[in-house]
């Protein structure tokens, strides 16, 4: 018998904590005016999350995508799970419906996003036309810039800062601070991954422009004379 999104959806159910549903909401920001606001959830760990898809790998693609429509948060996080784990067999039906997901909003918290960018995308385009991580960089969705630059971790975790840092120049001035936590902890990977002079180049260059999150998130792991100095060029 084929498995379905509802089978997942119960097998959730079963390893949901209702007490955990609070934390989750005041962790995920789901107040009025907050980016997750109005987001439901049954209270399911992501170590718990990662084993029920594990016992789902081969649901239906058209089944992962109601659970991406699902809005309950863990069963879309399942539904970015199982097409990650997907990828590598069906590389381009899961990042056509991937996409399509992103764009209808479908990856729409950082934990979905952070979860799937740089394991779908960023193996897709490594080699090949990044074009399109520009043009999710350039959308007013915070959630598909999101992905844009967690794309790129991919990138630096293969030693090539060239896009991480094209992006994180043309994000300087985005005021959301999920953007700059983003830009910022993938700076500090390229300082950790790729090479300590490119991220202080960078820094030399922008600090004075970064904003407090961004540059905080990249220098964090400088010594604290270095890192005081950046901060002193805001």
């Amino acid at each position: 018998m084929t498995d379905t999104a509802a089978d997942v959806r119960h097998a959730l159910d079963e390893a949901a904590d209702p007490e955990r549903v609070a934390v989750l909401r005041r962790f995920f920001k789901t107040g009025p005016g907050e980016y997750g606001e109005g987001d439901e959830f049954l209270g399911v760990t992501l170590p718990a999350v990662r084993r029920v898809v594990r016992r789902f790998r081969d649901l239906p693609l058209d089944e992962a995508d109601a659970l991406l429509d699902d809005p309950v948060h863990e069963c879309r996080l399942a539904g970015v799970l199982v097409l990650v784990d997907r990828y590598p067999r069906e590389r381009a039906e899961v990042v056509r419906r991937y996409l399509a997901a992103v764009r209808r909003g479908a990856v729409d918290s950082w934990d979905l996003v952070d979860a799937s960018a740089e394991y779908i995308l960023g193996p897709e385009l490594r080699e090949g036309d990044r074009s399109l991580v520009f043009e999710l960089a350039a959308s007013p969705s915070l959630w598909e810039r999101r992905v844009a630059v967690l794309t790129t971790f991919d990138f630096v975790k293969h030693g090539d800062a060239s896009t991480t840092l094209a992006l994180a120049e043309r994000l300087l001035d985005d005021r959301e601070e999920l953007i700059a936590k983003a830009v910022g902890w993938m700076l500090r990977e390229v300082g950790k991954r790729v090479d300590r002079a490119t991220l202080l180049g960078f820094l030399d260059a922008h600090a004075a422009r970064m904003p407090r999150t961004m540059l905080s998130y990249a220098t964090e792991h400088l010594d604290p004379a270095v890192r005081a100095g950046y901060r002193a060029m805001r």
